[in-house]
């Protein structure tokens, strides 16, 4: 299971006790396998894999645009041609909707990088310049990262502990893979590589924003690239 999606399933419970354990392990089949039908009913009706997919990447963009708070489930039901009341027949709440969201997204990361806890060095900068570049072709994964967490940098926000977890472990990932280079002889001389990984992820989403502004003023990809260079004696393309 991609590291970030168990991340997320787990944040989401804590930050919100009352949502159910099932619903929520039902959601992370369905992002396992979304052409599987969910093994649960509510209610009369059968939770088909196709609606319920469509509603995640319904709000995935209500959720890109609006941000957590300000989005609504009539805006996501008009989207899918459904009710409110037919939403919440597939998803118990908003919660369990942005819980959805954030798996998904992580899922498809995860397709695009395959970086895990054992992806080091140049294999794992690779699969981090693959997703700038990635995410280049998908503005709305760029739009949805930095609404939700500049939203979830309220303590009571659902997706707070998500985001704390998320960035211990990118950073954990980025340092691993500057400690390979490093034993490797790959890293210039004085650089340590907790806190050039914490320079790294900070560029990142920095170059995120400015992109957003504006997004023929820079390449994102380039300038993450010029930057891992700064610090390696390797080349990276």
């Amino acid at each position: 299971m991609w590291p970030l999606k168990r991340l997320a399933l787990r944040a989401m419970v804590s930050a919100q006790p009352g949502l159910r354990r099932s619903l929520v392990k039902d959601v992370g089949e369905l992002m396992a396998n979304p052409t599987s039908p969910p093994t649960k009913v509510r209610g009369s009706y059968a939770k088909t894999a196709a609606r319920r997919e469509e509603i995640v990447r319904a709000s995935f963009e209500v959720f890109s645009v609006s941000g957590y708070h300000a989005a609504s489930l009539r805006e996501i039901a008009d989207r899918v041609g459904l009710t409110q009341a037919g939403i919440l027949h597939h998803f118990a709440n908003k919660w369990e909707l942005l819980e959805a969201v954030l798996t998904l997204r992580d899922e498809e990361a995860y397709l695009v990088t395959g970086i895990n806890e054992t992806t080091l060095g140049r294999a794992a900068m690779h699969g981090f310049l693959d997703l700038v570049e990635h995410n280049v072709r998908e503005p709305g994964i760029v739009e949805l990262f930095c609404v939700l967490s500049a939203e979830a940098t309220n303590s009571s926000h659902p997706a707070h502990k998500y985001f704390q977890d998320r960035y211990v472990w990118t950073v954990n990932r980025v340092t691993d893979a500057y400690g390979d280079m490093l034993t490797r002889g790959e890293l210039l001389p004085g650089i340590d590589p907790r806190s050039a990984a914490v320079r790294t992820v900070a560029i990142m989403d920095g170059l995120q924003v400015q992109w957003l502004l504006d997004r023929g003023a820079l390449d994102m990809r380039e300038e993450l690239r010029l930057h891992i260079q700064s610090l390696t004696s390797v080349e990276f393309e």
